[in-house]
Parts: structure tokens; C-alpha cells; sequence
């Protein structure tokens, strides 16, 4: 049987299942099944219960508001129940839900009340403005003046306490401010007022976290608690990987804790609690600092998010800011770190709440840095009058929020991980090639992370690192700076696994591990993104969100990175001014260190309190430092110190 081809029409096409010359004509059912639910359509009276249906679906629209409140009511007072049994039974315990809620009770109502009474409030304060407005002249010299004596008195009581090494710290600071200020794009255009509040809110941080029992305790109960959180991710991991996942810690240790975090990040920016944060954050910095809204938004966000993500917060607004908010955008990028790396940086046992404290101070840092070394000279158009909204998550849902989380951070993770590979081997094969070029000069240890140590030993020592361990941190800065901070965050890990387990501080005259205070200098002076392979990353970024400021951003972005390897110095310095290492560090830790005079001064409390404490246990035959190894020299380091008789000290 021989088929023949069926002739179409725009109309209506043959179908070859039929015999014969049938033909079915598309637009023609097509209207016929339009009009046959009309022709078929019959008027029917509603049941008893359809009726209802509709009547309370019609209440729900009508009193849909008053509904959502008495909602949210029943949910606030049952969380409330809750928070008061939970304290009712033991305080102790729930004191960090009963501060989260008090916080939370009063933002809230301090939200409600600048979007119902915000004219008022500023209609109330605006004398007191306007009259700071008219003597501001004067008075902010007056401030200044005041900041510094009060800055100098300070230093010379610290410094009587504890020693003179906060003054190279301090001498440092100053050091970067002055480097900033002779390289500045527009040296007499600088307006210094974002110069000195960034650094004093940075100090003031530093003095709040570092020097305050309530708050070291705070942000050391926040880093193990996100360090507790983070470890959920192992869940998965051991999942995925199986039970030996541990076996290879990078890779299925640590980048899972990226994917984590990146993941919780998405679903709270689904919700808007980031949007919250970083804008309160931001408001504070615009507040105090008097930067624009633009460029103190992106800062804060950088406290949270990448240096590619933070701008996205702001997006609709970059092709109109200017050259100087530009390059405070790029700064703020570079002199923070991520939480998704954050994270990372955790796992490999640095510490946690130095971490956070880091990335809080450097972002006031990096704004201070940015207007120093690009000062405005041209007028914003973007201020807090022509609005300013932040970007909203694009999701439907929270799940389709946390998807979406995971699915971003696979390009984070591949990035991390071809970076090492490429950069460990790039690392292996200079440190090979530099080998052989001493070795024909007779210096065979001649690596890469020597020749950065020597060119980066000055600016650590001038942190207030000590000398002997400068040599160590100029390495790191090198491999921070030229690679990436992931290569010196897990170097930086591997000198404090040593210091932990103790043992011999030099092996073949190499310094094995540094002092607590080394370290934790070394951890502020790396927390950033400034390095040679994220300036192409944020040159690509910012050029396909803003693609009008091409030219502007490839013109400063080298700049950029300087400055926000300033910021990240100048945050080291602020640590080094402020750290005490005896609040992590136990007596035997500080009598070993203290007899080798590397240190602590002779005169330090730190070291004063443990040898009357040392002295009382002989006395009254106590052991109150359980586990510590005391030796010779500790008690020779006491007898000098105290200059107690003959009896404890033959």
C-alpha cells in the first residue's frame, strides 16, 4: 500500500491515521472548545457549605490585617512564655535568649517609632543640630584635641602597666596614616573628619572586644558558638564523603563549610534579616563618619558577604556614584573577608573570635583608609533625601532560598579550590627555582616566602609583631598578598598546632612556632581579600554591574587594593595596641615566653599575678595551676620580678 503525502494549509493538517480524505482543522476546534464552556454553562444554585466558604474567605479579606496581628500577637506571647520559663528555671542558662530578645524587643520598637514619629524626632532635635551646625568650626578641634590627649594619657598609663611595646603598635598606626596621606591622590583635599572617626571607631572597638571582660566574653561566646554551628556541616560531609571524610580535611572538611554557610546566608537575606543588619550597621557608620550612604551600605556589608556580593546590595545606585565612592566600595571589598571563608578560616584552628573582631573593626578601617588615600572632590548624588533601597532576594520561598545558596557557592568552592591547586603549585615550583639561583650564591634555603619575609618585615614589626617573629609574619604577608589568605591562614595554623603542642621553639636555627601575641596580630593583619588574584575577581564583578564605570574602576582598583591592605595593617596595629594575650594565654604559657624576653616586659601585671599566685602554692603547698610545667627559669623570671627571699629562690 503506497502512502501518499497529505496537503497542509495554514487551517489544518491531514491526518494519516484516518482513510480517506478527513481533515482536522486546528483553529476551528480550537474556538469551538472556547465557546463550549459559555454554551454549556448553566446557572446553579450553592450549597450551604460553598456558602459559607465564601463568607469566611470574605471576612479573611476584610479583616485580613487585624487577623495578621492577632496572629503575630498569639506568636509573640507564646515566644515570650517561653523565654520567661526558660529563665524562670535557670537564668544562667538562658541568658543568651534573654538578651537576643531584649535587643530584638528594642529595635523593634525603635523601628516603629522612626517610621511613625521620624519628623517629630528630628523636628525635636533639629536646635541642637543646627546649633552644632554654627560652632562646629571650633568645636571639632576641641574634639580632636580632646581625642588625642585622651589617646596620649592612655598610652602612658597602659604603657606603665604593661609595657612599652603598645607604643610600636601606636607608632605603626601613625606610620600608615602618614604613607596614606604622602601617596594620597589629592593630599590637600583630604577632609579628615572619616579619617579620625574611622579610626576611633576602630580603636573603640578594639577597646570594647579586646580590653573589656563583658566584651572578649561576648564575641568569644560568638566564635565558639559559630564555631559550634559550622560543625553541623559535617552532617553532610560524612554523608556524602563517608565516614573517613576527614582524610582529606580540605577538601571535604572545610569546602563543605563553605556551602554551609553559604546556604544559611541565603536564607536569612531571603528573610530580610541581612538587609536589617547591614543596614542598621551602615546607618552607624554613616552617622558617625559622615560618609555617604552608598559607600557606608557596602562597607557593612562586606562585614557579612564577598567583595562581589556587598555592591549587589546597591546596585541601582553605582552608575551615578562618584570616582572617590567607587574606590571606598572596591577598598571595603578588600580589607574584609567573607563569612562563607570565615568559616574556613575557623576550621583550620585559627581563632574565632579574633576572626570577627577583625572584620568588624576593618570596616570603619577601610572607609578611613579609602577617603585618606582618594578624597571626594566631586558631589554625591546619592544621599539619605533621594532615598536609598537594597536590593531584595529574588526566591519565592525559603527552601527555594536555601537551594539557591547551594547552587552559588559551587562556583565559591571551585574557585578556592583550582586557586590552591594552581597557586600550591606555582608556590612549590618558584620556592624550586629560587632554590637553585641561592644555590649558586651558596644560600640554598632561599624560598619565596623568605624573600617576602624580608620585604614585608618591616611593616610587621612596625604592627607591633615581635622582632624575632617578624621574619615569620612577613612571610605570611607575602603569601597573602601574592597568593591568597587561604595559603597564609593555613600556614598561620600550622605555627599555633605547633606553639600548642609545645616543645623545642627552634630546630636547625628555625623558629618553630611565635608568641600568642605574634599570632594574633598575624590573624587581623590577614583577614582581607587584598591580593593580586581578587583585584581581576572584583575588576570583573563590578564591571558587569556598573559596566558605565569601566574605565573608573579599572583606573583604581590597584589602588584599592593598597588601601585595603592599609586598613587591614592599621587593624593589626589598633589589635596590637589593645590585645592582652593573658586572657587566652595560661601562666606557664607566659612564663615560658617571658623567659625568653620575647614577650613581656619584666613589669607586666600579666606576669606579676602569676608568680604571687606561684609563690602562694609554695607557700601553703597548693597546686593551683594544674597541668602547668614550670622550670628553673620560671622561678629565676619571679625572683627577679618580685625579688622574693632566699627561700623560694635558691
Amino acid at each position: 500500500m503506497e502512502l501518499t503525502e497529505a496537503n497542509r494549509d495554514h487551517s489544518g493538517v491531514r491526518n494519516l491515521a484516518f482513510q480517506g480524505d478527513e481533515y482536522v482543522n486546528i483553529e476551528s476546534d480550537l474556538h469551538e472548545n472556547k465557546r463550549a464552556p459559555v454554551d454549556d454553562e448553566q446557572p446553579r444554585l450553592k450549597g450551604h457549605l460553598e456558602k459559607k466558604y465564601d463568607e469566611v474567605c470574605e471576612f479573611c479579606k476584610k479583616h485580613k490585617t487585624r487577623i495578621h496581628y492577632v496572629v503575630y500577637g498569639i506568636l509573640i506571647t507564646a515566644y515570650l512564655a517561653v523565654v520567661i520559663a526558660a529563665c524562670s528555671l535557670n537564668f544562667q542558662r538562658a541568658l543568651p535568649l534573654f538578651v537576643f530578645t531584649v535587643l530584638a524587643i528594642f529595635f523593634i520598637c525603635w523601628d516603629i517609632l522612626i517610621a511613625k514619629y521620624e519628623d517629630r524626632i528630628a523636628a525635636f532635635f533639629s536646635p541642637g543640630d543646627q546649633y552644632l551646625r554654627k560652632q562646629w568650626f571650633w568645636l571639632k578641634w576641641v574634639l580632636c584635641a580632646t581625642l588625642i590627649i585622651m589617646i596620649i594619657c592612655w598610652l602612658i598609663f597602659d604603657t606603665a602597666k604593661r609595657g612599652s611595646r603598645q607604643l610600636i603598635s601606636f607608632g605603626g598606626l601613625v606610620m600608615y596614616v602618614l604613607l596614606m596621606l604622602i601617596f594620597s591622590k589629592y593630599p590637600t583635599r583630604v577632609a579628615w573628619r572619616p579619617v579620625f572617626s574611622g579610626i576611633g571607631m576602630q580603636f573603640l572597638l578594639g577597646i570594647l572586644i579586646l580590653r573589656t571582660k563583658v566584651g572578649f566574653d561576648v564575641f568569644n561566646w560568638l566564635g565558639i558558638q559559630i564555631q559550634t554551628f559550622l560543625e553541623y556541616s559535617d552532617t553532610g560531609a560524612k554523608f556524602v564523603f563517608g565516614d573517613k571524610y576527614t582524610d582529606h580535611f580540605f577538601a571535604f572538611k572545610v569546602l563543605p563549610i563553605v556551602v554551609f554557610f553559604s546556604t544559611v546566608m541565603s536564607m536569612l537575606y531571603h528573610i530580610g534579616f541581612m538587609q536589617w543588619l547591614i543596614g542598621k550597621v551602615g546607618w552607624i557608620m554613616h552617622f558617625f563618619m559622615g560618609t555617604t550612604p552608598v559607600e557606608s551600605l557596602v562597607a557593612a556589608g562586606n562585614i557579612f558577604v564577598g567583595q562581589t556580593e556587598s555592591p549587589l546590595l546597591v546596585r541601582p545606585y553605582l552608575p551615578y556614584i562618584t570616582q572617590s565612592e567607587l574606590h571606598a566600595v572596591m577598598t571595603a571589598g578588600f580589607s574584609t573577608i567573607a563569612g562563607s571563608v570565615l568559616g574556613a578560616y575557623i576550621s583550620f584552628g585559627v581563632s574565632s573570635s579574633h576572626l570577627l573582631t577583625a572584620s568588624v573593626m576593618s570596616a570603619p578601617a577601610s572607609l578611613a583608609v579609602s577617603k585618606l588615600f582618594w578624597p571626594e572632590i566631586e558631589k554625591p548624588l546619592v544621599t539619605l533625601r533621594s532615598g536609598i533601597q537594597m536590593a531584595k532576594s529574588e526566591s519565592k520561598n525559603l527552601l527555594q532560598a536555601a537551594s539557591q545558596g547551594a547552587s552559588t557557592s559551587i562556583g565559591l568552592v571551585a574557585n578556592i579550590a583550582v586557586n590552591v591547586i594552581s597557586f600550591l603549585a606555582l608556590l612549590s615550583f618558584l620556592d624550586s627555582a629560587l632554590s637553585w639561583v641561592g644555590n649558586l650564591f651558596d644560600y640554598p634555603q632561599l624560598t619565596f616566602e623568605n624573600v617576602c619575609a624580608y620585604v614585608f618585615m618591616p611593616f610587621s614589626f612596625m604592627m607591633g609583631v615581635d622582632w624575632e617573629d617578624s621574619f615569620i609574619v612577613g612571610g605570611l604577608l607575602g603569601y597573602k598578598t601574592f597568593f591568597n589568605e587561604f595559603l597564609a591562614y593555613e600556614r598561620l595554623s600550622k605555627l599555633i598546632q605547633n606553639r600548642e603542642k609545645g616543645g623545642s621553639m627552634y630546630i636547625n636555627g628555625v623558629k618553630q612556632y611565635m608568641t600568642v601575641r605574634s599570632e594574633v596580630i598575624a590573624t587581623y593583619a590577614l583577614c582581607g581579600f587584598a591580593n593580586f588574584g581578587s583585584l581581576g575577581l572584583v575588576i570583573g564583578g563590578l564591571t558587569s554591574i556598573a559596566p558605565s564605570k569601566k574605565k573608573e574602576i579599572a583606573d583604581s582598583a590597584l589602588r584599592a587594593m593598597i588601601a585595603g591592605t592599609v586598613a587591614c595593617f592599621m587593624t593589626a596595629c589598633v589589635a596590637g595596641m589593645l590585645t592582652v594575650p593573658s586572657l587566652e594565654a595560661p601562666c606557664h604559657i607566659l612564663f615560658k615566653n617571658a623567659s625568653n624576653f620575647t614577650d613581656f616586659p619584666r613589669n607586666s601585671t600579666e606576669l606579676v599575678e602569676c608568680c604571687q599566685h606561684l609563690f602562694t602554692s609554695a607557700n601553703h603547698s597548693e597546686v593551683i595551676f594544674p597541668g602547668g610545667n614550670y622550670s628553673l627559669n620560671s622561678w629565676k623570671v619571679c625572683c627577679q620580678i618580685l625579688g622574693q627571699p632566699a627561700f623560694h629562690c635558691t
